[in-house]
């Protein structure tokens, strides 16, 4: 679906993102707000849009946004642009880790949508059973970004995108983390 926040051409390549399954965390954890902070742009508007219409489709609870998650989020992915790396972000472990989905595309290429629709295509080789055994081909890390969004748990999300290397960076950061061993999604 595309966004009137689109700037991105109308022709694709495929989809032939990088992306890494689970879990990864800040490197300083911020405590997560007591309440759902208002999306501030098109991005956060549109992440949270088409993560809470995938939530919904299995009859899970909407998830808030979370600034403080967003500020995690954006600071790993001024990371990966000036790098130019693609990997999660180092953790801590325990409750105040946060969930973690990247992507990366060619500069410009993919709207929000497109982005988000390479995480919830997952969904296609999920199956709800205790993690890590949740994916019909048996790799977890098939459907790991499927899972993060799905968690039952998940409560907040904050999302950013940082641009560098020929690649726009998207770091998405939910809170609690979700992929926990021997529970299911949903």
């Amino acid at each position: 679906m595309k966004t009137p926040s689109s700037r991105r051409p109308t022709s694709r390549p495929r989809l032939a993102a990088l992306a890494l399954a689970l879990a990864g965390c800040a490197t300083t954890p911020t405590p997560v707000p007591s309440r759902a902070d208002p999306p501030p742009d098109a991005l956060a508007a549109d992440m949270l849009a088409g993560h809470n219409a995938e939530r919904a489709s299995a009859g899970l609870p909407p998830l808030g946004w979370s600034a403080a998650l967003a500020a995690d989020a954006a600071a790993h992915a001024r990371f990966l642009a000036t790098t130019g790396r693609f990997e999660h972000a180092m953790q801590p472990d325990g409750s105040r880790r946060e969930g973690e989905n990247l992507f990366a595309g060619t500069l410009g290429t993919y709207s929000h949508a497109e982005m988000l629709t390479a995480w919830t295509g997952e969904r296609d080789d999920f199956v709800n059973l205790p993690a890590p055994g949740f994916s019909r081909s048996g790799n977890w890390a098939a459907v790991g970004h499927y899972t993060q969004i799905m968690w039952r748990d998940t409560r907040q999300v904050g999302c950013a995108i940082a641009s560098g290397s020929g690649r726009d960076y998207l770091v998405c950061r939910y809170m609690p983390a979700g992929n926990v061993i021997g529970r299911r999604a949903y």
